[in-house]
């Protein structure tokens, strides 16, 4: 007589959570100040307008953009706003920051619309490996968003999952 086999995972009450799931499509790109400073070290303001007029901002159409300097250099804080400006009609999202910086702004516009009554007393397990780059910090503003919901919180697979955190009684 063959036993049958049960997946005792799906039979729970556990609710796998992958953050690869709300990863919004869309090419992620860095503007980098210093192609706009002179020997890289300092922003020449009638040099710079000149580039912000006659720059192409439509190449940026539909794409998530974060702003960096990534030299020692001076730049005004105004510099980084006008390009911001420019970006601003044809980005999905501009923001001042590196890839990582990017992509948790990108979740937490996500997060601001994400339903988590679904997961009101529930017992959640955070996946952690996935396909698309999400850095850490964004599965720490899911967990404590996720936390005034869940029952527990756990990170990892179902068959080695981590303890995070679980709801006082």
């Amino acid at each position: 007589m063959e036993k049958e086999i049960t997946n005792r995972v799906e039979n729970s009450n556990l609710v796998q959570v992958n953050l690869d799931d709300y990863y919004p499509k869309g090419e992620r790109l860095i503007f980098d100040m210093k192609d706009c400073l002179k020997e890289e070290l300092i922003l020449v303001e009638k040099e710079f307008r000149t580039f912000v007029a006659a720059n192409d901002w439509s190449i940026y159409q539909d794409k998530y953009v974060g702003i960096i300097c990534s030299v020692d250099a001076i730049v005004p804080l105004w510099a980084f706003m006008l390009i911001a400006s420019k970006l601003k009609p044809f980005t999905k999202k501009v923001v001042f920051g590196d890839k990582p910086e990017l992509e948790k702004a990108i979740f937490n516009e996500v997060f601001s619309t994400l339903d988590f009554d679904q997961f009101r007393d529930k017992n959640v397990i955070v996946k952690g490996c996935g396909i698309h780059p999400i850095p850490e910090p964004v599965y720490v503003d899911f967990s404590i968003q996720l936390q005034s919901y869940a029952k527990n919180i756990m990170f990892g697979e179902a068959c080695s999952a981590v303890p995070l955190y679980k709801k006082p009684k």
